[in-house]
Order: C-alpha cells, then sequence, then structure tokens
C-alpha cells in the first residue's frame, strides 16, 4: 500500500512524500519574467512546509508566450543569478523543486505577448482574447528549440526536474485539441499528428537534459469541451510519452473556457467534490507505466490517501491549499487529519494582479478581524 509520507523516486529524484505543489501562477515577477526576492520567500516557505516537489508557477519559454503580467520567464540566461537564489533557498529547507515550461500560445493576447499571439491554427475560440496568428514550420521549430533552452537553464541553475504544461488550453494542448488545431499538416488531421508537436518538444527536452535528469509533463484527460481533446486522445498521448521515456505524467482536465469544469473549480467544501479528475487518471493510468500524478480539488487526507491506496496515482497534487497553509504537509505529518482550510474560492488570484502577488485573501481578513478585536 503506498503511504502518503513514504519515500520515493523519480529518476533519481528523490521525494520524501507524495505530496506535490502544483504549478499556478504567483504574479510575483518583473515585467520582463524575472524571478524576485519575493518569490524567492514564497518558494522557501513551500519547502519549509514539507510539500515533498514544488513545481513553479508556468514558465514562459519566449517572450510571446508570457500570459498574464508577473509571469516567471526562462527565455534568458540573464535570470540565472535569481533562478540559483530559488533552487539554493528551496534546497536548504530539504525540497526538492521543478520548473514548468509553457507557452501560452494563443491563450494569451497582444498587451503580454508583444505580438499577435501564435496558435496551431488562426481560429478564434472561446478562450483566446483575439484570432492568433497560424504557426508556419519556422514558427513551430523555434519554440521547440526555445523549450529545450529553457531546460538547458533550469538544470543549470539547480532545479531538480522540467515539467512540460501540456493541459490546460496552452500550446502543447492546442495543438492535441482538435478544437484548436484543423492544421492539414504533419502537425494537424489524426491524432498521431496533434501529438507531434509535443512528441518533438519532448524530444529535444530530453536530449539537452540527458536520460537521467527527470522530465514530466502536466497533460489534460479532457478538455471538456464540445470538439475538445477528449480521453481516448488524451491516453494516446500518455501512451506515446510513456513509450519515449516521460519520467512521470500528472493528470488533469479542463480550459478557461470549460466552465463549471474548468481546472480550477469553485466550492469544494465535501469529501465527494474532491479529486475531480479521478476518471481521467483511472484511463491514464491502465495505459502508462510511469507514474502519475493527480491534481483536482484534494482538500482531505483521508480523500487522499483512498487514491493513493487505489493504486490509480502515486503521488497527489495541490496548488490553492498550499496558498493558504504553506505548512499543509507538515501539518498532516503530525497527525492532525483536518482538512486544507483552502475553501476554493479562487480569491487569492486577484491579489497577483493588483498587489504583485497572490495570497489567501480569507486568511488576511481574518488576520485582520483578530488583529482589530
Amino acid at each position: 500500500m503506498a503511504g502518503l509520507f513514504d519515500e520515493t523516486s523519480i529518476n533519481g529524484m528523490v521525494l520524501k512524500n507524495r505530496l506535490v505543489r502544483s504549478a499556478t501562477w504567483e504574479g510575483m515577477c518583473e515585467e520582463d519574467g524575472r524571478p524576485t526576492e519575493r518569490l524567492v520567500q514564497f518558494y522557501k516557505k513551500l519547502a519549509r512546509g514539507g510539500v515533498a516537489l514544488i513545481i513553479t508557477g508556468y514558465t514562459f519559454v519566449r517572450p510571446e508566450g508570457k500570459q498574464l503580467p508577473g509571469k516567471m520567464g526562462i527565455h534568458t540566461d540573464d535570470f540565472a543569478p535569481e533562478m540559483k537564489q530559488i533552487t539554493k533557498a528551496v534546497h536548504e529547507e530539504g525540497g526538492r523543486i521543478c520548473v514548468q515550461l509553457v507557452h501560452a500560445g494563443g491563450q494569451t493576447d497582444s498587451a503580454n505577448a508583444g505580438q499577435q499571439p501564435l496558435a496551431p491554427s488562426a481560429i478564434k475560440v472561446e478562450q483566446f482574447a483575439e484570432t492568433p496568428k497560424e504557426m508556419s514550420k519556422k514558427d513551430i521549430d523555434e519554440v521547440i528549440e526555445a523549450f529545450g533552452e529553457g531546460a538547458r537553464r533550469a538544470k543549470g541553475c539547480g532545479f531538480d526536474a522540467v515539467q512540460l504544461h501540456g493541459a490546460h488550453g496552452y500550446l502543447i494542448n492546442q495543438f492535441l485539441s482538435p478544437l484548436t488545431n484543423n492544421r492539414e499538416d504533419e502537425y494537424g488531421g489524426s491524432i498521431e499528428n496533434r501529438c507531434r508537436f509535443m512528441q518533438e518538444v519532448y524530444r529535444t527536452v530530453r536530449k539537452t537534459c540527458g536520460a537521467s535528469y527527470p522530465v514530466m509533463i502536466k497533460l489534460n484527460g479532457s478538455d471538456f469541451l464540445e470538439g475538445g481533446l477528449e480521453i481516448s486522445d488524451a491516453v494516446y498521448a500518455a501512451k506515446m510519452l510513456d513509450k519515449e521515456g516521460i519520467d512521470a505524467i500528472e493528470v488533469s482536465g479542463g480550459t478557461p473556457a470549460s466552465g463549471e469544469k474548468g481546472a480550477i473549480r469553485t466550492k469544494i467544501v465535501k469529501a465527494e467534490q474532491e479529486a475531480y479528475n479521478l476518471e481521467l487518471a483511472k484511463e491514464v493510468r491502465k495505459a502508462v507505466s510511469c507514474p502519475v500524478m493527480l491534481v483536482g480539488g484534494f482538500r482531505s487526507r483521508d480523500v487522499i490517501e483512498k487514491v493513493l491506496n487505489s493504486g490509480v496515482s502515486d503521488y497527489i497534487s495541490l496548488a490553492r491549499p498550499f496558498i493558504r497553509e504553506p505548512g499543509l504537509a507538515k501539518r498532516w505529518e503530525t497527525g492532525d487529519m483536518e482538512p486544507a482550510r483552502c475553501i476554493s474560492c479562487n480569491g487569492c488570484f486577484k491579489p497577483g494582479l493588483k498587489e504583485g502577488g497572490i495570497y489567501c485573501v480569507v486568511e488576511k481578513k481574518e488576520q485582520e478581524k483578530k488583529g482589530g478585536a
């Protein structure tokens, strides 16, 4: 039986438990993507709180792949000093940290990208703010190379792993999804062709980092959109990656256009509302031999342990609960079985836009109320 606080390893990366801080957006970088001291301390606090692996906020590999202000960039060697501060801080606390590599593709806008967004096809869909430019073969080759260069920088700065963002409507997911990919060349049409961009990104990153460096992916099991990626296609992609040697697959689902079935669902207050991507993970688990991570509304240690014991997932990923409680892992390890205090309101993201960094607004209001009492 898999225990929550078992020590495990992923391609040589030793993890002290099965809890992963899933990637999010912190909004704590300079306008050009340079990490700030605030972000260093944010990750340091997470590591001190006992989570085994921190996956950074989604990090753009090219400037036109940027989506939101304050987003981290890994498109230049100039940020190496700050990146090394991050890894040093996390490692000093006994943690491990992985960079999530992303290109937003059509899911950004000209204001953030600095140009017309790029996408597999020049079609406007609900989650795109504007009609993107269809990527040429040259564009595709350059973005693939940028993923490799981002991975090179991550490894060189001491990050323990990299994760490709193949979910939530970003560029890799856009190539996978028939809703956003209507190309008629070798990158479109059949699921084999729609997987080609993802496959070439993975191969470039693997070649750059070597066989002994952990390379993972976050993959949508479904877009939960009519005409979008379905579980059968996701299983095909997962099997392809498993055969290629991917070190772990984190299963997620949804895009910003998926409504109530989006990636960051609200009002998770009951155990039965947790693990909302579980059925997707079951199908991926049956198809692959590599470790599986599962994200999606986990709040209770009981639910987490049931999923781990079922064998569906080897690791459990959470994001918002660690914003409210960076020390959640240690709290659970001491035997405190109370669920995470996160109420899934998504209020934590608003300060990222207005105040230069996310935090739990509910907790802040509670602290202010106590202070004024």
